[in-house]
């Protein structure tokens, strides 16, 4: 068999087109690592400081109920919601459904959307409107 030599054998990165459902793909493997991380240290710092004592845990809560301790739950309810849409498209798509390209991307941009909606409402919700 002949092989054209005016194409790439293996299709790389400046030959795709950047498109929503290659944007979410990424966040989806990002979010996943990043909740797994993050959520670990974490659940782990809070464990360790309820273990060790009144002071250290007051220490903790001084750190989580922070400014920064705010973006970081607020950055890990993004990336839950992010990663739990991103999963219910990718449970779709492995039903064989949602590959016309329309469909792939609207259901990607939703899911983007989606998780940024839906983080704002919980935290519109926790913290009673007090923003």
């Amino acid at each position: 068999m002949a092989r054209s030599t005016s194409r790439p054998l293996s299709p790389h990165m400046t030959i795709w087109k950047w498109g929503p459902a290659m944007a979410i793909s990424i966040l989806h493997r990002i979010t996943g690592n990043g909740l797994a991380i993050v959520g670990a240290l974490g659940l782990v710092w809070w464990l360790l400081a309820a273990a060790t004592g009144p002071e250290a845990y007051a220490t903790f809560l001084k750190c989580a109920t922070s400014p920064i301790g705010y973006i970081v739950m607020i950055g890990l309810t993004w990336a839950f919601f992010q990663h739990l849409f991103s999963g219910l498209r990718h449970f779709v798509l492995d039903m064989g459904a949602g590959y016309e390209l329309k469909t792939n991307k609207s259901w990607s941009i939703a899911a983007m959307i989606g998780s940024v909606v839906v983080t704002a409402l919980v935290w519109v919700y926790i913290c009673g409107g007090k923003f």
